[in-house]
């Protein structure tokens, strides 16, 4: 590896929330790094690191001295992948990148869809990944089905996998989208996805992949949690500013009627 010494204007920025994945994280960080060595050699990658509690920050810390000025280690307080995500988008758009690139630490983004998926930027403003085929199992199917379900009954828009962790967006599309999500809105990448599907100026494409299973560690997510974020997007939806008609989702145009009668 031969480290930039110094990292300008980068093509591509990546972003990585991390929350307590010891077992996974230098792995995870080793197989990326080769994969944008041949598909996107000017890069940088952002490692959020969320008050993790385990031994994540001193791992970060040994592959910083291995990988060099790319690695940018973000240590924050423990705030949720939400705020993890959006701390990020807003450090690859202060780089000036062209393009931001968000994946999962946890192993099940697998780097070799990658190159597929860079290649189909060019006409683009946003790249999404879907789920194609997954190995974690049918509650999360269930889980990203039922999160399609719910945006597309509240607001009216279809996305084929709006809370997937593996998405390209350009950095005139992100910074764009950014300014109508509040910075407090719980589930940013769902919030994201729901804003760039709003703005019909943007030009899309969309990519299969297949889904890994988690690679080490511990899910940290349960039906409790599962619940609860759930009802919070239920709460939370109208605060996604729009230029559209805010009443477009068969939720709000019913509830619209209910207060009018």
């Amino acid at each position: 590896m031969n480290p930039l010494s110094h990292v300008s204007a980068p093509d591509l920025a990546v972003v990585v929330p991390i929350y307590n994945e010891a077992p996974n994280i230098a792995e995870v960080l080793r197989e990326w790094y080769a994969c944008f060595e041949r598909v996107a050699p000017n890069f940088i990658l952002f490692a959020v690191n969320d008050g993790s509690t385990d031994e994540t920050a001193s791992i970060l810390a040994r592959l910083s001295a291995r990988f060099g000025v790319r690695l940018r280690i973000v240590d924050k307080r423990n705030g949720g992948h939400g705020s993890s995500c959006r701390e990020g988008y807003e450090l690859a758009l202060s780089e000036k990148a062209s393009w931001i690139f968000q994946i999962d630490s946890d192993g099940q983004c697998d780097p070799a869809f990658f190159a597929r998926l860079y290649s189909l930027r060019h006409g683009n403003d946003c790249v999404f990944a879907y789920r194609q085929t997954r190995d974690d199992g049918w509650s999360r199917v269930a889980i990203s089905a039922c999160c399609r379900a719910l945006l597309w009954l509240v607001t009216g828009k279809t996305l084929r996998d709006p809370n997937v962790p593996y998405r390209l967006i350009s950095a005139p599309a992100l910074r764009r989208a950014l300014r109508r999500i509040p910075l407090n809105f719980d589930l940013q990448n769902i919030a994201l996805s729901l804003a760039l599907a709003r703005d019909s100026s943007l030009r899309w494409s969309h990519c299969p992949i297949h889904f890994r299973a988690r690679q080490g560690g511990t899910n940290s997510i349960n039906c409790g949690k599962i619940v609860g974020m759930g009802l919070r997007l239920m709460r939370d939806l109208h605060r996604i500013k729009t230029d559209e008609d805010p009443y477009s989702g068969w939720w709000t145009r019913w509830t619209r009627r209910r207060l009018a009668s």
